[in-house]
């Protein structure tokens, strides 16, 4: 398995990066690294990749690239977790004034934009993040429809509504009074006021 070069490349030039992504503790990352080939320094996730906060690997490369480094990625898939991912974390790289390249795909993309098939990979990544953010959004408006018909549908109540809802209560106003106002029940009012559940500070 490749290592980190001794002599990295000329710093006028910029350093070849790697990253390299697997989706459990026990995957092989061995094929990602022969495919990269010879990088000066390689960053590393062995997670799922559902949340961008959780993989370091991939945050301390965003931190540690500078304008001019080369950053070579496996595969598509190896870097973004679903098409808008993909098109964030190119967007970030590229502003930074690095080049990406995916190898499987012998795809690389520049912030210059130097060839029309860039542009054209380019324009269909931003395609594609809108229509799965517009899916997304449409699914979501789905979901609260039918439940909204079901009657099961409860909104979730902002900080700045937990706070009104607080001095609501503090002023004497009954829970149920300040649930009904709010439109959610009073377990999920009593919850948010609580700081637990969804409303807990883990999972704000």
């Amino acid at each position: 398995m490749p290592t980190d070069s001794e002599n990295p490349s000329d710093a006028l030039f910029g350093q070849t990066l790697g990253y390299v992504r697997v989706s459990s503790a026990d995957q092989n990352p061995g094929r990602q690294y022969e495919t990269l080939g010879w990088c000066d320094k390689t960053f590393e996730d062995k997670v799922s990749g559902k949340s961008r906060a959780n993989r370091a690997g991939l945050n301390k490369l965003i931190d540690y690239a500078r304008e001019g480094d080369h950053i070579r990625v496996a595969s598509l898939d190896r870097l973004g977790r679903d098409t808008r991912d993909l098109y964030s974390l190119v967007d970030t790289l590229t502003g930074k004034g690095c080049t990406v390249t995916f190898v499987s795909e012998n795809i690389t993309v520049s912030k210059d934009g130097s060839s029309p098939m860039q542009e054209l990979f380019l324009t269909f990544l931003s395609g594609m993040a809108q229509f799965e953010r517009a899916r997304i959004l449409e699914r979501q408006r789905e979901g609260i429809e039918l439940a909204k018909a079901q009657g099961v549908y409860q909104r979730k109540l902002t900080d700045e509504d937990v706070q009104a809802c607080r001095a609501m209560v503090d002023m004497g106003i009954s829970v149920a009074e300040v649930a009904r106002r709010y439109e959610v029940s009073r377990q999920t009012l009593y919850s948010a006021l609580k700081g637990a559940g969804a409303y807990s500070p883990a999972d704000r």
